[in-house]
């Protein structure tokens, strides 16, 4: 008879994955992730495969974490400014946790140029997402052309790149300046 788990998945994987969020992939270590989780590697193991399965568990998890941003975020219809709210809740997300930047671009950057298939189509789905969405608000100015949509989408994709890495060192107060120069001329 198998042993029951005395752990609660959900509550296991949310911390490996603020341990992931601080600490990056390769960084964090099995012994790591035992001690944060609470449990020991056997448990890892039998409930995720490997580390790699538990990386991909907090990625998911993380979604979940952020998707009421995202809704809030899609369901807005003030163009421009529902980007630029956007990104103070992306900022305000970490704060609780004392968590700095963004999971998913912190992994974007950190298996950029790694062949993980698993979560490079993880990292390419929410970053389209992302430039999807931010092309839809920015048609919401009906005086813009599309050559110019584009270009203001690829450009607000990398300044929220920029920002969740500013996030990790620099001071509320440069990332409010920094928030605020971005749309100064969006």
């Amino acid at each position: 008879m198998a042993r029951k788990k005395e752990y609660l998945e959900d509550e296991v994987i949310e911390k490996a994955m603020n341990l992931f969020w601080r600490y990056g992939y390769e960084n964090t270590s099995m012994q790591m992730l035992e001690k944060e989780m609470g449990i020991n590697k056997f448990s890892i193991y039998s409930s995720f495969g490997s580390k790699h399965g538990v990386f991909l568990e907090s990625i998911k998890a993380y979604k979940s974490k952020v998707n009421a941003i995202f809704e809030k975020f899609n369901t807005a219809s003030n163009g421009v400014e529902d980007i630029k709210q956007f990104f103070y809740d992306s900022v305000d997300i970490g704060k609780e946790g004392m968590l700095k930047g963004c999971l998913i671009t912190n992994t974007y950057y950190e298996f950029s140029e790694r062949e993980d298939a698993l979560i490079n189509e993880q990292m390419i789905l929410f970053m389209d997402t992302l430039k999807t969405t931010f092309i839809e608000k920015l048609k919401m100015d009906v005086t813009k052309d599309d050559a110019t949509i584009l270009k203001e989408a690829n450009f607000l994709v990398l300044a929220k790149h920029g920002l969740a890495a500013a996030t990790r060192v620099n001071s509320e107060q440069e990332i409010k300046d920094y928030i605020e120069m971005t749309f100064k001329n969006i």
